[in-house]
């Protein structure tokens, strides 16, 4: 991770924390505040687009879920949907494992 990726993280964290929405503008600002040196202006936009997209909150309680194919999984018709299949592990398949076939179902043994 660079700085600037680390410094725009913590940025978005106390945003979020706040209720203030996320802004690159705003993102620049905390971050200038810190006196963090040396931060690519591309991070507030890429930061700023990832609060559009998604509820920061959301990522938070969600970070060792392993939500990526859960999320994916989930209609498109909202966030709530989302969020709710994100928490929910999928449901397991239960495999039937095959029957061993017996000598004694073809009508003859090995020792008759």
């Amino acid at each position: 991770m660079s700085i600037g990726e680390i410094a725009c993280s913590y940025a978005s964290l106390i945003l979020c924390d706040d209720g203030i929405p996320i802004t690159a503008e705003k993102l620049a600002t905390l971050v200038n505040a810190a006196k963090v040196d040396n931060v690519e202006s591309y991070w507030f936009n890429l930061f700023a687009k990832l609060a559009e997209k998604r509820n920061i909150e959301d990522l938070i309680l969600n970070v060792g879920a392993g939500g990526g194919a859960a999320v994916a999984a989930a209609p498109a018709g909202g966030a709530a949907g989302g969020a709710a299949a994100a928490a929910a592990p999928p449901p397991e398949e239960k495999k039937e494992e095959p029957k061993e076939e017996s000598d004694d179902d073809m009508g003859f043994s090995l020792f008759d």
